[in-house]
């Protein structure tokens, strides 16, 4: 699958794709004398195909929209190669910390903390984002300083809060484990261990851990009792441009654009944390950060990129109330005044985001 960029906010179509309506329901009698009917088989997912590699999507995922480098085609190997790299502690200075560490399965593939902890119970100063669907994200982090999942998998390593490592001093923990050896040289062909096959390795899992299949991918296939009422009326909410708008950034299947945007939040501090700014040095990228899918949402607290808001209702109060004005926040952000039950009903949509996960089985470490 070839590298491309993805949609940027302005570009990408907000519509969300109806899929076909479940046909002939379950349980109906059939006409005298005509053979029995088959309970009708549930929506499908699309299915995406890397390499000699394929997997089933969950419903309401888009296989096109899938971002995975042609110098890194998926293998089964090399997913359940990074499968444990990803759960391996071997990967920090102190053997503590690992990628699981702050994107824990059982948590939403984050760590529900404010912001996490690294080696020596040292605090970071962001919250870890989640994993899940970051196979159709291509820069990753809150301000998208890595280029790419492989970028991102050796980034924590080398950060002296959080692995504490060195490439170097990984590889070498890493060759002190017989094991690895021979599945290393197995999964990539030729012998040897090096940070770019670790990289590679790590980013092919991430790219399995994804999410779909919720009560609203199921309502969008036809099956209209799959949300409550009110998450309905939170669904109108979020796609009306006068009311929520919600659906300006948090776009298409996945609810993301991709993009960045200045909510205001932690603007008020003495030293704001800018965010893209700090990579990009544009001015109009202060306090910008790239805007979280919206899927499974329910598994991830706390919020936002400095974990302020605790709760999902903490989250609409805050857009209700526009932000936190400064001079870099994006022209999207503004006082909703929802009525009470307007903020229920978008937290009840939120919650019918909340799907099926793949990648959560935990590996048995060599040792």
């Amino acid at each position: 699958m070839r590298s491309r960029s993805l949609p940027r906010l302005g570009t990408i179509r907000a519509a969300f794709v109806l899929l076909a309506a479940i046909p002939f329901a379950a349980g109906l009698s059939c006409s005298a004398g005509a053979p029995p009917q088959a309970p009708a088989a549930a929506p499908q997912g699309e299915t995406l195909t890397s390499g000699q590699f394929t997997m089933v999507l969950p419903l309401g995922l888009q296989a096109d929209a899938a971002y995975i480098p042609d110098a890194n085609p998926l293998t089964q190997a090399k997913i359940e190669l990074g499968r444990k790299l990803y759960f391996d502690t071997r990967l920090s200075k102190d053997g503590t910390v690992s990628c699981a560490t702050c994107h824990d399965p059982d948590k939403g593939f984050s760590d529900n903390r404010p912001v996490s902890l690294g080696i020596n119970g040292q605090s970071g100063a962001r919250n870890a984002p989640t994993v899940m669907n970051r196979l159709f994200s291509k820069e990753q982090f809150w301000d998208g300083r890595a280029a790419d999942l492989e970028a991102q998998a050796l980034g924590p390593v080398q950060n002296p809060i959080e692995m504490g490592h060195t490439l170097e001093g990984m590889v070498s923990n890493l060759q002190a484990i017989q094991p690895y050896d021979a599945e290393f040289a197995s999964t990539f062909g030729s012998p040897g261990i090096n940070a770019d096959r670790v990289a590679q390795a790590i980013a092919s899992y991430e790219r399995t851990v994804v999410t779909g299949n919720a009560p609203y991918d199921r309502y969008q296939a036809g099956d209209k009792k799959a949300m409550s009422e009110s998450a309905v009326r939170g669904m109108a909410i979020f796609n009306d441009a006068e009311r929520g708008n919600c659906v300006t950034c948090h776009a298409g299947f996945n609810f993301t654009d991709e993009s960045y945007h200045n909510l205001g939040v932690g603007m008020d501090k003495p030293i704001p944390d800018l965010g893209r700014y700090v990579v990009t040095k544009q001015e109009f990228d202060k306090g910008g950060f790239k805007t979280p899918t919206l899927r499974n949402i329910t598994l991830t607290p706390p919020y936002m990129h400095d974990g302020s808001d605790a709760t999902l209702q903490a989250v609409v109060d805050f857009y209700d109330r526009g932000g936190i004005k400064n001079p870099w926040q994006s022209k999207e952000i503004h006082p909703l005044n929802l009525s009470d039950q307007d903020k229920a009903d978008l937290v009840a949509f939120l919650e019918a985001l909340t799907g099926e996960v793949r990648g959560t089985e935990r590996p048995t470490l060599p040792k």
